[in-house]
């Protein structure tokens, strides 16, 4: 077995990374060009395959940059037999309901701590609740501009539960905000209302829901014996159409226990996805990485996923979140020093698309990663970049610089500059209408109320739009 040896300066990952006495290291009885060789011939490759693959090589220093290259051009070949060289969007809006939370989550400056939002609390903070009234005027005003996706992706607000009958199981505890993280919503300056009720409110006409993560289902569950199944069919009847797999960070779990101890473990983010999809629902996957983690984490991450995609075939994609750390716990505490490495970033894409034999879409990221590095990544394996993203605060509020809205002209414009094909697509990449370069200006059709004029052309003259979703 050789161990790994000390980073190079190319795509050395933070110093923090080697802080921890992790079990999971990335060592291997595998070469490096052996499972190159695994992985042009298109064979599923191991966990170990994917460690060589992911550090090119655990008998080289660091990141070999020739190797590295030939693990891009591997995965690259792979997109184009697999998708071809269609490059997918869609038009969509982020609507997050609340970022009161009390998980306490070290990579997270998205959510505020539950208590104040309290009727009592006199300080001030950043945070918000949006009553589902207020989450629909912020659907409608979208509809408005032809988006057809809604992400909604929320704090663990205490007040928030499944339904009527779930806030009376939650209420009914001797000390329901310590038993169940429970308080009632006449605690609150807002009332986020129940999941139901949200999602109901954000299901406006033909609209895309694509809503409640694992972590979300297990606060709509707390406190009863209630199946991952069911919370999510009643959510689906309710409008849900889709369940985004965010929430699982690194999943396994001794990195879980440094970076997110509060948070859902391994297990429980699994029974959730087998949930959702047994519910009818299609899912997608993540992993944030570069933080604490290492390779053999990451690689260990996607076993995770393409076993759950042996298992339910449910995934649509695989979405690579690359650790923005400046605002975060973790790098105010000192835990991390920094993200990712370029390189780091194009060898975990390149490596889903190698490893995820059963997952068909890899996206990449201009909110992570920007518009050069995000296009680069396309030609690492990725084939879809996003959407319009008419509202992202996640990012944003950890540090993102890279700006919360892309024109389908924006869009067009740089797919095409790189030979390939822009393609607008549904949530779940079964419609798909090709974009002509040349037939501008470009904007949505496949929305309930799209027709292919400019996003920010439709805006209402009220003000609403991404200036108004933002508040």
């Amino acid at each position: 077995m050789r161990e790994p040896a000390a980073p190079a300066e190319e795509g050395a990952p933070p110093t923090s990374h080697t802080d921890f006495e992790f079990d999971v290291v990335p060592a291997t009885d595998q070469s490096f060009e052996n499972a190159l060789a695994k992985a042009r011939a298109g064979d599923r490759l191991t966990v170990d395959d994917g460690i060589e693959l992911m550090t090119t090589g655990t008998d080289t220093r660091g990141i070999d940059s020739v190797r590295k290259e030939q693990v891009l051009e591997a995965a690259d070949r792979r997109r184009a037999e697999v998708v071809g060289d269609d490059v997918t969007f869609v038009a969509n809006l982020n609507n997050n309901v609340t970022t009161a939370c009390n998980t306490g989550c070290l990579f997270c400056n998205f959510k505020n701590t539950a208590h104040q939002f309290e009727t009592e609390y006199d300080g001030e903070h950043a945070g918000f609740t949006k009553p589902p009234a207020e989450s629909r005027a912020v659907v409608e005003d979208a509809l408005e501009m032809g988006i057809y996706e809604v992400t909604s992706v929320s704090g663990l607000h205490p007040a928030f539960a499944l339904n009527a009958e779930h806030r009376e199981i939650l209420a009914s505890y001797d000390a329901p905000a310590k038993e169940v993280d429970y308080k009632p919503p006449s605690v609150y300056e807002t009332d986020p209302g129940t999941y139901v009720e949200q999602m109901r409110a954000m299901s406006v006409d033909d609209v895309h829901l694509h809503s409640m993560t694992p972590e979300e289902a297990q606060h709509a569950q707390r406190g009863t014996d209630w199946a991952y199944a069911d919370v999510y069919d009643e959510l689906r009847a309710a409008g849900l159409a889709s369940a985004p797999g965010t929430a699982a960070e690194i999943l396994v779990e001794e990195v879980r226990d440094v970076i997110c101890p509060g948070k859902i473990s391994t297990d429980e983010w699994v029974a959730a996805m087998e949930g959702a999809v047994e519910a009818g629902l299609d899912v997608t996957s993540t992993m944030m990485y570069g933080h604490v983690e290492n390779a053999a984490h990451r690689v260990e991450h996607l076993k995770v996923i393409r076993d759950l995609q042996d298992r339910t075939g449910g995934i649509t994609e695989f979405v690579p979140l690359s650790f923005v750390h400046q605002n975060t716990p973790l790098y105010e505490q000192g835990v991390v020093d920094g993200g990712a490495s370029d390189a780091e970033d194009e060898l975990v894409v390149a490596v889903a698309r190698l490893f995820l034999d059963n997952v068909e879409n890899i996206q990449s990221s201009w909110v992570k990663f920007g518009d050069a590095k995000g296009l680069k990544l396309l030609n690492c394996g990725a084939n879809d970049f996003m959407g319009t993203v008419l509202s992202e605060e996640i990012t944003s509020r950890a540090g993102g610089s890279f700006g919360e809205f892309r024109s389908f002209d924006d869009y067009v414009e740089m797919i095409a500059a790189i030979g390939r094909t822009p393609v607008e697509r549904s949530t779940d990449y079964r419609t798909r209408r090709r974009i002509d370069f040349d037939d501008g200006p470009h904007g949505p059709r496949l929305g309930p109320r799209a027709d292919g004029t400019p996003m920010l052309d439709r805006q209402s003259p009220s003000g609403s739009g991404p200036a108004a979703a933002d508040d």
